[in-house]
């Protein structure tokens, strides 16, 4: 039997409670019908940056109103969205781009409802990840999504080695400028895995660069920093793939009967990596010593 689909679907107005709405990361028309009902009926809109928000919802006509809710003003807002909640109000919670709790706050609002009783609703729509990942072309059928590494150098190394023999796609978010060390680094604890640079995501100048880790470090440590919102994915581990050089262990070595200039030289040579980057990195290893 064939659904009949000449008569308009008829929308209800949802029930009380917490929904969780994914919004577009960046063509304004990927939203889903379901999340602009969801945000017209609702008796307001958390969200990160009500002036980013405003944009979407004057796209698609919804005059709800919006509160401002982000982690720095999170633990002040947060009760008092739970008493609109609780006094049977439809609270919709948005990010600035994308499914919210994917590396914002949004999950200690949730985890407060769920505490508390109040039914959550997940309105399914954009991710970054996952578009990253299904236009990639690398094995897609078991990923993990590492969110942002650290902003420094040996925390980003250390927070790398546990994810090296994780046999899974990686993903990752990047600022732009700090795309080529985060690369870099991903190589020396990695090793030269195939990899893909997602940037603008749905957007006009939407670009995929495909290669291995280490060339795609060379490119932007040449062409600097790119534009515009960067997911980083990764191809898991290959069984039969050289095991990764531990740079830094190596010059570390090194540097404790040499001089960093002797000590980059040596470790360039062994290794076939560009003496100015090791040097840099013999340098840095120095001062932290």
């Amino acid at each position: 039997m064939t659904q009949d689909t000449s008569e308009p679907l008829k929308i209800s107005k949802p029930a009380p409670g917490l929904y969780v709405v994914a919004t577009p990361i960046g063509n304004l028309r990927d939203i889903t019908f379901r999340a602009v009902d969801t945000l017209t009926a609702a008796d307001v809109i958390a969200c990160e940056d009500t002036r980013v928000t405003a944009k979407l919802l004057a796209a698609h006509n919804v005059a709800t109103r919006t509160l401002s809710y982000h982690e720095h003003n999170a633990a002040k807002m947060r009760p008092m969205l739970l008493r609109r909640l609780q006094q049977g109000e439809i609270v919709a919670l948005v990010s600035d781009a994308g499914t919210p709790l994917i590396s914002d706050p949004g999950y200690k609002l949730v985890c407060a409802a769920v505490e508390a009783n109040i039914p959550v609703t997940a309105i399914p729509g954009a991710s970054a990840p996952l578009t990253a990942m299904a236009a990639a072309g690398l094995p897609s059928d078991r990923f993990l999504f590492a969110g942002f590494l650290p902003t420094r150098t040996a925390q980003r190394r250390t927070a790398l080695q546990p994810l090296a023999a994780i046999d899974a796609t990686l993903i990752f978010f990047e600022s732009p400028r700090r795309l080529a060390a985060s690369l870099a680094d991903m190589r020396d604890v990695l090793g030269l895995r195939p990899a893909v640079i997602a940037r603008e995501l749905t957007k006009r100048y939407e670009e995929f660069r495909r290669d291995t880790i280490g060339a795609l470090a060379e490119y932007y440590q040449e062409a600097g920093a790119p534009k515009g919102e960067v997911v980083v994915v990764v191809a898991p581990p290959d069984a039969d793939e050289e095991p990764a050089i531990d740079l830094d262990e190596l010059l570390r070595q090194a540097l404790a009967g040499m001089s960093v200039r002797d000590a980059a030289a040596t470790v360039s040579t062994a290794t076939g990596r560009p003496r100015r980057e090791v040097y840099a990195r013999a340098l840095e290893l120095d001062r932290e010593e």
